[in-house]
Formats: structure tokens, sequence, C-alpha cells
């Protein structure tokens, strides 16, 4: 089982990754207010998450070169174009870190009231604890470490979710009558439909998914496995998020109830499922915030690392000096007035508006033959890349479109 898991580390670890609390906020958002009419934006997503990730991985096989390098050195006027992609991802996923850990804070309050009977712990001292306890993670913890830890996680999170899923019993049949596909025309459609986008077919995904195979140290005869662990990886977002979205319609939708707070699941669902059904989707949300917050503690360095074609040694004082300030800038959350969900949502919908930025120079790298050789892209995933590419300016389009 262990040696398996090995295989699928890097898809485990963008699940991990990709599935946090903005995946919840948003996917239980949609199916709250518009059912699973909406379901095709996700199922769009995965695909083209797959797409891109298999180019990812497969530039990074065959030219033994993380993606933000490669972009310096391999396409005109890249060193700007990665310049840009790095600053705009440190700043999406501050953000993300900060609605991530404001509401796990609110969960954690939430099930401590449950188990206490009452009693209140302030979310800056759960923030404070949780930063504490993760600084020491990554102080004295190294990749394979984070690897192990994210894999448990992940299976345990996806395992709470389909429980969960079975214990409120939702509505089926309107949960499929509502899988007709449709666009809402209301203010603020667009906008949850790029945050679906967004939250899914990330464009910080695709540059990690780079790092997390050359960390996995494979090389051009795994491509065979990478293609395989891009597979399941884009599935398993599939059910997850699939499963999240069904449960929002099932039950909010039915009942006509919108999600305005992460807590509302808890509040609303308890009654439906009882206290063990609270306390396993709190456990679910909390996993799922914790797995997204390994990897953006480690996003700045990173990155930074991939650009200068450097050595990435999470022990470095660069990763812990860098990783420390985006734990401490968590805290921010606090200080924000903005619910958390809101905030989340925002963050996802500016990480749709920079998938443009991150498609067009793989699909410009996968067909250089000087770094790829005979595995230059073939005609379907040009067109698959292609799509994405047109995909993710429809989709920053229609934010823009929104926001106006």
């Amino acid at each position: 089982m262990f040696h398996v898991l090995g295989l699928i580390g890097p898809g485990l670890f963008l699940i991990g990754y990709n599935i946090g609390t903005g995946s919840i906020t948003t996917m239980a958002k949609a199916g709250s207010e518009y059912g699973m009419s909406l379901f095709w934006a996700l199922v769009l997503s995965c695909i083209f998450t797959y797409i891109l990730m298999v180019a990812y991985g497969q530039v990074t096989l065959v030219s033994g070169k993380t993606t933000l390098f490669n972009i310096k050195q391999n396409i005109k006027f890249g060193k700007p174009l990665a310049l840009y992609i790095l600053i705009t991802l440190i700043i999406g996923e501050v953000l993300a870190l900060m609605g991530i850990m404001s509401i796990t804070a609110d969960l954690l309050q939430e099930g401590a009231r449950l188990i206490g009977n009452g009693i209140v712990i302030s979310t800056v001292t759960i923030t404070a604890f949780l930063i504490v306890s993760l600084f020491t993670l990554l102080y004295y913890g190294k990749y394979t470490l984070f690897e192990q830890i994210l894999t448990v996680i992940v299976l345990l999170m996806g395992l709470s979710f389909v429980i969960v899923f079975f214990m409120i019993k939702p509505d089926f049949s309107e949960t499929v009558k509502g899988l007709i596909p449709e666009i809402p025309n209301e203010t603020g459609s667009f906008r949850l439909i790029a945050a679906m986008v967004g939250t899914t077919c990330s464009a910080s995904v695709f540059v990690v998914r780079s790092i997390v195979v050359s960390e996995k140290k494979w090389n051009i005869t795994n491509l065979k496995t990478e293609k395989r662990d891009a597979f399941v990886s884009a599935f398993m977002m599939l059910i997850l998020s699939g499963c999240i979205m069904a449960v929002g319609a099932g039950t909010l939708h039915v009942m006509e109830k919108s999600l305005n707070n992460t807590l509302d699941l808890i509040i609303l669902f308890e009654p439906i499922g009882g206290k063990l059904a609270a306390f396993i989707l709190i456990f679910g949300i909390t996993s799922a915030a914790i797995s997204t917050v390994f990897p953006i503690i480690l996003i700045a360095p990173w990155l930074i690392s991939d650009f200068r074609g450097k050595s990435k040694d999470v022990k470095s004082p660069m990763f812990r000096i860098l990783g420390g300030l985006a734990l401490l800038l968590s805290f921010g959350a606090q200080f924000v007035d903005m619910r958390p969900p809101t905030l989340m949502i925002f963050s996802q919908t500016f990480q749709a508006c920079i998938l443009p930025a991150v498609t067009l120079p793989i699909l410009i790298l996968i067909n250089n033959k000087s770094i790829m050789g005979d595995k230059t892209a073939g005609k379907w995933m040009n067109i698959g890349i292609s799509l994405v590419l047109l995909f993710g300016f429809i989709t920053t389009y229609l934010v823009i479109i929104d926001f106006v």
C-alpha cells in the first residue's frame, strides 16, 4: 500500500494543496445557491487541470528544469513573465492563507464549544497555536515528511466528506435534476464560476506540480507514471469537489438556504446528521485546511528557488524565514473586515485570472524541440492546452464583467 502511495505522492500532494477550505467554501456555496447546475464548470476545470498537470510534468521530466527557470531561460521576454507569475502567485496564496487560517480557527472554536459544553476559546489563541505548531514542523521537517503527512491527511479528508455525504442523506432526486448545465444571469454568479475554476484549475498548482515532480527525482523514464499520477490527482479532485457540491445542493439548496459563512455548514448540518456529522465535517474541513497550508507556506521560497534555478532545501534559512513570515501574515484575517468565505472566493477568483499567464508559456515550452527533442506535444495535447488558454481568457473576461 505504501509503495502505491509513494508512486502517486505528487498527485496526493496536489490534492491536499488544491482541496482546501477555498474549494470547500466555493463548492458548497455553488451547491447551496445553484444546485448542481454548475457541475459542468467543475468537470471542465478537472479535465483542463489534468491536461496542464501532464504538460508541466512532462516538460520538467524531459528538461530536468522546473517551470519558472525554463520560462526565464527559454522564452522571449521570459524573465519579466516569470517574475509576474512569481509575484502574482505569492500574493494570491497569501490572501488564501489568511482566509484558510481564519476559517480553521472558526471551525476549531466551534469544535471546542461542542466538546466543552459551550466553552469558548478565542480565534486569536487558536491561530497563534496553529502558527507555532506549523512553524515547528517547517523548522524541523523536510519535503518527504510533508508529502507523507499530506498523503495521510488527504485520505482522511476524503473519507470524512464521503461519510458526511451519506450521513446527511441529501435529496438525490433534486441533486440529479440539478445536473442540467446552466449559466445563471445573476450578480456574483460569474465571479462564483471563476472561483470554482480558480480553486480547481489553479495557476499555482501547475507551477507547484513542476516542483514536486522535480523533488520526487523522476526523470524521462517516468513519463507514464507522471501521466497516471496526474489522472489520479484530477479524478480525485472531481470526486471530492463534486461530493461537497452535492451536499450543498441536496441540503441547503433544497432548504433554500445560502452559505454565507463556513460555520453555516456545521450549524445547519448538525440537526440533520447529529453531533457526529458535525465533528466529522469539522475534522474533514480542518484536514483540508492544514493540507493546503503546508504547500502555501513553502510556495514563496519554492518559487524563488525555481526562478533562480537553485536547490529547494526546506531547511535553508530562506525557507524558514519566508515560511515563518507567511504564517505571521495569516494573522491578517483577524483584522480584515471581510467574511472568511468572501476572502477565500476573492482569492480563488484572483487565481483564475492568472490562468492564461501560466498556460501560454507551457504551450510554447512543450513545443520547443531544443528542450523537448522528440517529446514535443502531439496534436491532441496542443488542442487541449489551447482550449485551456481560451477557457482562461473567457473566465478572466467574465470576472472583469462581473466586478464592473
